[in-house]
């Protein structure tokens, strides 16, 4: 009930923590547990937590297979991930149970659409590139150029080939599902938005946040991504205090260690941090893991 509160709120971040508590209390009712994992994912969903919201409409639909309100979400995450096969499988899912589900038909609809759209792009003879228009680049350039952040934009060399209002920022080897599924904004506030994928190469697996804005601090995310460990961490050691977070710097091939309590902003305006593909992205390793000893084995680390 405090969870519905906070949500009714729009106080997501509150709301995953008060169902994050009803789930500890190990209720012996699966379908008040499908209720509140399905209630968190909603939660996660609207923070741009989309992984963090998919795993929760996971367990909510082993829970409760016939649950559709969790089947709907994770869908709909599954879109925002860009897994358009995966959305597919799940539309269906739920469309054999209710086949006049109005938020299913549309979600199947436009994951078939997508999904062809994306094959046709993978076979074009050229790399993938996303297209901004010259007046929001210019815009976004010169906010980051006050903010001394430092981009890596690469113009096409043919230029001739781009209509007039479009500008081309190569990707350079980003896979098209994170680079273009979100874009960094300006807000009402004239605060900046950015998509961040968190990497967590042991396991390999993501998170991706799809509007984080520059003055939340990452130790923030990190309670919310992982008020309750995720199905694939086997051996219960992701906990927010047990991680440490880096950038990599490939000019130097040097990594960084990152201060979760600092805010997206103070990591950006680092001397050697350089966005590439208007997508910031940190790895999160166990601190003193055997991983991450062997991982940062024979690399140069700058540490806190």
């Amino acid at each position: 009930n405090e969870g519905n509160e906070y949500f009714k709120e729009r106080d997501y971040k509150r709301a995953v923590v008060a169902y994050s508590e009803g789930l500890k209390k190990k209720c012996e009712d699966p379908e008040l547990n499908a209720v509140l994992h399905t209630n968190r994912g909603a939660a996660q969903f609207h923070l741009g937590n989309y992984r963090s919201a998919l795993n929760d409409a996971v367990q909510a639909k082993k829970l409760k297979p016939t649950h559709l309100k969790a089947i709907i979400r994770g869908a709909l995450c599954h879109m925002e991930l860009k897994n358009f096969s995966e959305a597919i499988a799940w539309c269906e899912e739920g469309l054999r149970i209710d086949s006049k589900e109005k938020k299913l038909v549309e979600t199947r609809a436009k994951a078939d659409k997508l999904k062809v759209n994306i094959k046709a792009v993978e076979h074009l003879p050229v790399p993938v590139t996303c297209f901004v228009s010259r007046s929001t680049l210019g815009s976004l350039v010169v906010e980051c150029s006050e903010r001394n952040i430092k981009l890596l934009l690469e113009p096409s060399d043919e230029e001739e080939e781009i209509s007039d209002g479009l500008a081309e920022i190569s990707l350079d080897g980003f896979h098209c599902d994170n680079a273009t599924g979100a874009k960094v904004h300006l807000d009402a506030d004239g605060n900046l938005n950015w998509p961040v994928l968190f990497l967590y190469p042991e396991h390999k697996q993501t998170d991706f946040i799809a509007a984080f804005h520059e003055n939340s601090r990452f130790i923030d995310h990190l309670m919310v991504m992982f008020a309750e460990l995720p199905p694939w961490d086997l051996e219960r050691k992701y906990l927010p205090s047990s991680l440490e977070l880096y950038f990599e710097d490939e000019e130097r091939a040097e990594m960084y260690e990152l201060n979760p309590g600092h805010t997206l902003l103070q990591v950006l305006q680092h001397k050697r941090y350089f966005v590439k593909a208007g997508t910031p992205t940190v790895l999160a390793l166990v601190k003193h893991s055997p991983f991450s000893e062997k991982y940062f084995c024979g690399k140069k680390v700058h540490r806190l």
